[in-house]
């Protein structure tokens, strides 16, 4: 098992930022590469409306921790309401995907053990200041997820 044995101070102003093609603005707060494998830690920031297709991760636990706003999180078949302050985690190889309500969401995202870094890698493209985000592609996204392993998309979006 991956143990962290190098302690990291990173803010928020100096993580790397990436515009992911499923919709969102990650800033990465621990990469795998930072800490031995042992988790990925990103703030997302997502527009209303953002959804995710129904997904599982084979390899990885996942939590969110929502800064700020509200979701719909559709769990192995139940959808769960989370707003601000509120925290759900799915277990690995549990199909689940969410929906940005009206107010759009900034949550935190960790995945243990890490594992997803190159899915969402594949997945995003280097944000830089004062250009648009790329447009959502789920073709790119269904392309990261075949070439790298750490997802799975079992079906669209539930929402």
């Amino acid at each position: 098992m991956p143990t962290t044995t190098t302690p990291l101070v990173r803010n928020t102003d100096d993580a790397e930022r990436r515009w992911f093609y499923g919709g969102g603005l990650h800033s990465w707060l621990v990469r795998e590469s930072d800490v031995g494998d042992g988790f990925l830690l990103f703030e997302d920031t997502v527009d209303p409306g953002k959804r995710t297709p129904l997904h599982t991760h084979p390899a990885a636990d996942e939590m969110f921790y929502l800064l700020d706003g509200s979701m719909l999180l559709h769990i192995d078949g139940v959808e769960h309401e989370v707003r601000t302050g509120g925290v759900a985690v799915i277990p690995r190889g549990v199909p689940h995907a969410f929906l940005a309500q009206a107010e759009g969401a900034r949550m935190l995202c960790l995945h243990t053990p890490g594992g997803g870094e190159d899915f969402y890698r594949t997945a995003s493209e280097p944000a830089v200041p004062g250009e648009p985000a790329v447009a959502v592609d789920f073709d790119r996204i269904q392309q990261a997820a075949a070439s790298t392993g750490s997802m799975t998309i079992v079906g669209p979006p539930p929402f």
